[in-house]
């Protein structure tokens, strides 16, 4: 395959442009024209018969001992007979990029104990000098009696050349020379491409398959002939408008797939198929069907498997692309074909982005596709408008968002800990320059979702669904996000042998990716219900930047935690009281499950911390046993659980100021305790997720230098 350099250079803009189609991309097959269109200039010489060939196929080949076995024959005579000079019949050596187009290879990839379309043929693996022997005969046994090729000889100026090879392979003396002189020089099993090389012409050199036009010419009947018989249809073409060039011509009908989308068992594309019509429901031309298949490698190093799934990010041009907009298209795709690298095409996509594509011209027809049964997939998710703008802007929300906001970073004047917790070592709670590559390979949602076994995936599997949504820039369903959530929330809670306490990495996790999606210039999320809509819309928590020592406030001896608490409720619109005259919310019932999960994380905290209690709050109300009809319960013997820490605190210190939690406590009373939650209307995973995320608030609530606090006796401030 040429560099991006060899093709620029050997393609100028005017003869690349006249090459490809002149018209947008409007559709898969369109796409896959393309990619088939610039594989086929980088991996041949172009020329009438360079889109049937498959010069790659053999590249496990090259520069291997005893690779490339040529049958040498003399058609020169008036009797056909194999060579006789020094060289001899047959002569073995290595197969070598020169000998690429020379051998004018075209594989067969589904033919079973059928031959390749081409004279020259690649055997099986490692087959035993004997087998080599019996595919070196196919050559004349074989290949000349194909009818394809029989049809050929019979209408075709140089069609003597197929009679004679005919005849070598009904002669069995010279065929089972050629196996016997193929056996004497070959040691061992070997893997081999065999070919001919004919002299036609007296005073002439033996010649090449490239070389010789009939044997070109057979080729290319032989692999159409396979386009009208697929799905054991006995002609499947017709005269049609080609759905790809718009030309009226011979087409065919269930052509091969590279993403296998349209074939014959796809009901939603062929529905009621008559196989030997299918020409009239998908009509595609000879050559566009085969240029279509040349996509395949191209279209494979831009897929990427996740969750049981192969997901297909597909780069193109918006519109008609310019010539320089294709020599850059090209070195996306060859680097992606080339380069040991899990990068997906999306971050290659990002690294060149800035060298040529405008805004928004750099597309991707992002698909998953997952095997259903056999010869049937399962196809969602398809779209022609991704764009790089939604994972890589995601990715850098959600960087910015674990950098500098107020609920994840404490000011550099508090005293007091951020909201929730960082981690360097968890990927969604620290900056990460591999986000991108989390967003665009699903890992992103691997780490938040519940987890499955990929081996028994289905299409309804929500990861792969989110995943495709923010790559063509869809809204996530916040109902699927919190269910989701709460699912791995239990299942990490519940889970002792892998997971250890509560799981406030996890649910932090959460709540940083939930937050990243409301991001205003992203729109990735939607509520189905609208007593869910203030959770998509964007928080608008304050960034912290490291102020100078002048700016710099003085404590005015405030307890921190209360105005802590009262700034991130309200800074998170799924919380804050502002949207609770929405007559559709259930903000302050969702504010009181958070109120109720911060104090049972604070007081939970408190045991493990002072009281040296294995067993706390946090474990005695586990979220999955958080409900609308015991919310009520629990709230009463979590404030009794305080008030009783508060007295002893106030035994031991003497001056203990108010309520132990009294910033919690109180808001709490005036949420939960005053009207009946029975009453409530808020669905579990919601209640469930903003408890949840209340216990890790409320266990990270403590000097944000608490294990020096800890030490320090002295110290007024409450510590837990």
């Amino acid at each position: 395959m040429l560099s991006p350099d060899a093709f620029r250079e050997k393609y100028p803009p005017e003869e690349l442009e006249a090459e490809l189609p002149d018209s947008p991309i409007g559709s898969l097959r369109d796409l896959q024209y393309l990619y088939g269109k610039l594989y086929t200039l980088a991996t041949t010489d172009g020329g009438k018969y360079a889109p049937y060939l498959t010069p790659d196929a053999a590249d496990d080949l090259l520069d291997t001992d005893d690779s490339l076995i040529v049958v040498r024959v003399d058609l020169s005579g008036d009797e056909p007979q194999l060579a006789d000079d020094n060289r001899g019949t047959v002569w073995i050596t290595r197969y070598t990029k020169d000998h690429i187009p020379l051998a004018a290879h075209c594989y067969y990839q589904n033919r079973g104990a059928g031959i390749d379309h081409s004279i020259t043929h690649k055997s099986g693996q490692d087959k035993s000098p004997e087998r080599l022997g019996e595919y070196a005969k196919h050559r004349f046994t074989r290949w000349p009696s194909e009818d394809a090729v029989q049809d050929l000889a019979e209408n075709h100026g140089e069609g003597w050349i197929i009679t004679d090879l005919n005849k070598i392979g009904e002669n069995d003396e010279l065929t089972e020379e050629i196996k016997t002189s193929v056996q004497r020089q070959i040691d061992g099993d070997q893997t081999s491409l065999i070919t001919v090389k004919i002299k036609t012409e007296s005073d002439g050199e033996f010649q090449w398959p490239s070389e010789l036009e009939i044997l070109m010419e057979g080729m290319r009947r032989q692999r159409l002939s396979k386009l009208v018989t697929k799905n054991k249809a006995k002609d499947s073409s017709g005269q049609a408008v080609d759905i790809v060039t718009q030309q009226n011509t011979r087409t065919v009908g269930t052509a091969q797939d590279p993403i296998n989308y349209y074939l014959g068992k796809q009901v939603e594309k062929f529905p009621g198929l008559d196989i030997d019509e299918a020409w009239r429901s998908h009509p595609v031309s000879e050559d566009s069907a085969l240029t279509l298949m040349k996509a395949e490698q191209f279209i494979e190093t831009c897929a990427y498997r996740t969750f049981g799934a192969k997901v297909y990010y597909l780069p193109y041009i918006f519109g008609t692309p310019s010539a320089e907009e294709l020599y850059e298209l090209y070195t996306i795709l060859h680097n992606s074909a080339v380069e040991d690298s899990d990068k997906t095409p999306i971050e290659r996509a990002y690294e060149r982005q800035q060298d040529i594509f405008g805004a928004n011209r750099l597309r991707f027809y992002i698909t998953a596709v997952m095997p259903h049964q056999n010869s049937r997939y399962d196809v969602f998710g398809e779209t022609l408008n991704g764009k790089l703008h939604f994972p890589k802007e995601l990715a850098l929300s959600h960087n910015r968002l674990v950098k500098s906001v107020s609920a994840f970073n404490r000011a550099p004047d508090a005293e007091w800990t951020a909201p929730l917790p960082t981690n360097e070592n968890w990927e969604l709670l620290e900056t990460n320059d591999n986000q991108l590559h989390s967003v665009s390979t699903g890992w992103y949602f691997y780490q938040t979702f519940a987890e499955r076994d990929d081996d028994e995936a289905d299409a309804d599997d929500p990861r792969i669904k989110a995943l495709v949504s923010v790559l063509s820039g869809d809204s996530l369903s916040v109902e699927m996000l919190l269910e989701e959530y709460v699912n791995r929330i239990i299942d990490d809670q519940t889970d002792d042998e892998e997971h250890e306490g509560f799981p406030s990495f996890l649910v932090a996790s959460q709540f940083a990716q939930i937050c990243a999606l409301a991001d205003n210039q992203l729109n990735l999320l939607k509520a189905d219900d609208p007593s869910r809509e203030p959770i998509t819309q964007e928080p608008t928590y304050e960034k912290h930047i490291m102020p100078s020592l002048d700016e710099i406030p003085i404590a005015d001896g405030g307890h921190p935690a209360a105005p802590k608490l009262e700034s991130f409720i309200n800074e998170t619109p799924a919380l804050s009281p502002a949207n609770d005259d929405d007559p559709d919310s259930v903000t302050s019932q969702r504010r009181g499950a958070f109120l109720l999960g911060a104090l049972v994380g604070d007081i939970g905290s408190y045991q493990e911390y002072s009281e040296d209690r294995s067993t706390t709050l946090v474990d005695q109300y586990p979220v999955k046993s958080i409900t609308r009809s015991r919310i009520k319960k629990v709230t009463q013997e979590t404030v009794a659980k305080t008030l009783t820490y508060t007295r002893q605190e106030k035994k031991q210190r003497g001056n203990y100021p108010g309520t132990k939690a009294d910033h919690i406590v109180d808001r709490l009373r005036d949420t939960i305790l005053k009207p009946d939650p029975e009453e409530w209307e808020i669905e579990t995973d919601d209640l469930r997720f903003y408890y949840a995320l209340g216990v890790t608030y409320g266990m990270n609530d403590h000097p944000w230098n608490r294990e020096e606090t800890d030490a320090d006796d002295s110290t007024p401030e409450e510590e837990h």
